[in-house]
């Protein structure tokens, strides 16, 4: 007998589809391990757009923590 696991349905399946290109690319950034300050330097941004391109993001994977971003940002190969 063998089990298999399956990971329930969720909206988080097809990220890449619910994401805007500036909030991939802030992603993209903050998964490489850079600040808010860098990532905001880098995108020619302030540092409270770079928070609300991440907040979105939490929003609309329903995700919480930097680390679930990250992985997030591997599994789409950001």
């Amino acid at each position: 007998m063998s089990l298999t696991l399956v990971a329930p349905h969720t909206e988080a399946e097809a990220p890449a589809a619910v994401l805007a290109p500036r909030e991939q690319e802030a992603l993209r950034h903050i998964a490489a391990g850079r600040t808010y300050v860098q990532t905001a330097r880098s995108m020619g941004l302030s540092k409270h757009t770079v928070d609300a391109y991440l907040r979105r993001i939490r929003a609309k994977l329903n995700i919480n923590t930097t680390a679930e971003m990250t992985r997030l940002a591997i599994s789409m190969g950001l």
